[in-house]
């Protein structure tokens, strides 16, 4: 059979099997996942936009990426944005074939759980991404859910763009937008997106982290006031849990951020890696506010188990300090009530009245000395 024959079947394979994803798409009620109060229920795909010079072309969302895919490579300019929330395994098959995506990657993008990270494929990029936000609540406590995570997945390759967004946060909606508002930047094609969710990933991030930070000076002024041993240690133990599922996703996109801003990719352009050197940056004062985060949350939790022994110490020189006291009465009293026959000053008539001054002038005296030294 011909060359020409074998990619003719090739072809119609893969318009075959996005005709299925869009039949299955169209059996599922729309829902336009643009912002993030919209429930994340109906068809995976979200929106299917072509852009060429910058300038969105048609009004549709959730249109037919096969359409999109041929006009741009017909016209040969432009490129096809495809986002997606949570594709199965049979909406995601003929998008893969369509796009020639690799199957590690597409297994990667349907079963999500990865870390952030970058990886080449032929003439596809493929890069993931964490999305973080935070939890609001009126306090920490050792059960809160302070910080919240999903994944962005996004293929990059020379006319296509295919976003793939786990979890019910993070959109892309808003960014869009903002790119659409931007012709200039959005005519550098589809490394201008990449960079525009690098970017927006990283904002949130930092977002997070300042929201992060509230928590924590809010549990360190309780620690430090004046009952701070009664704080529970749980609520410490707890946001270190938590900032430590927020360093799982800061802390590894360092290195696909610095690739991206330092070495040559087929499909970035040259002009657009300075822009990722910028995100780099951010990304890097995240990263160290973390580090310090960590290291706070640390001596927060060493200066109230240091409050904790502090005020041990205190109630049990209390309680040293009064059994001293009562064991004076108790002393004597033992003494004098051994029921001896033969005993000095049983018959003596003032006896009573001496011993129960004694013990009344030796317990104040025991009382002034400890409440003199702070033991009372």
């Amino acid at each position: 059979m011909s060359m020409g024959g074998n990619l003719r079947k090739v072809s119609l394979r893969r318009v075959g099997g996005l005709r299925k994803v869009a039949r299955l798409a169209r059996r599922r009620p729309r829902v336009d996942l643009s912002h993030p109060a919209r429930s994340p229920l109906g068809s995976s795909v979200v929106s299917c936009v072509t852009y060429r010079e910058g300038a969105r072309t048609g009004t549709r969302t959730g249109g037919d990426p096969v359409d999109a895919v041929e006009q741009v490579r017909k016209q040969g300019d432009g490129f096809v944005w495809l986002g997606l929330h949570e594709p199965t395994d049979d909406e995601f098959a003929g998008i893969a074939d369509l796009f020639d995506l690799h199957p590690l990657a597409v297994e990667d993008a349907i079963e999500a759980r990865q870390r952030p990270k970058l990886e080449r494929y032929d003439a596809t990029l493929f890069a993931v991404f964490k999305t973080v936000v935070h939890i609001d609540h009126e306090e920490v406590t050792t059960t809160s859910e302070v910080v919240s995570t999903g994944e962005i997945m996004v293929f990059v390759g020379r006319d296509f763009v295919v976003t793939v967004r786990h979890g019910r946060h993070g959109s892309l909606g808003p960014l869009r937008e903002e790119l659409e508002a931007d012709p200039q930047q959005l005519a550098k094609g589809p490394s201008a997106v990449l960079h525009a969710i690098a970017d927006h990933v990283v904002d949130d991030f930092l977002t997070a982290i300042d929201a992060v930070q509230a928590d924590i000076d809010r549990v360190e002024s309780e620690v430090f006031v004046e009952n701070g041993a009664r704080v529970d240690p749980g609520r410490i133990y707890q946001l270190k849990r938590e900032l430590l599922e927020l360093k799982r996703a800061v802390v590894p996109l360092g290195r696909p951020l610095e690739e991206l801003a330092t070495r040559p990719i087929r499909v970035i352009a040259p002009e657009t890696q300075a822009y990722f050197r910028d995100v780099s940056d951010h990304l890097l004062r995240a990263v160290e506010q973390i580090a310090a985060f960590d290291e706070l949350l640390n001596s927060i939790l060493q200066a109230h188990l240091a409050q904790v022994t502090v005020a041990q110490n205190a109630d049990m020189r209390k309680i040293t300090a009064w059994a001293a006291i009562i064991a004076v009465p108790t002393m004597v009293c033992g003494v004098y009530g051994m029921n001896f026959d033969h005993m000095p000053e049983l018959g003596w008539r003032y006896g009573y009245g001496l011993v129960t001054g004694v013990i009344s002038i030796a317990c104040l005296a025991l009382y002034r000395g400890f409440r003199r030294n702070g033991w009372l």
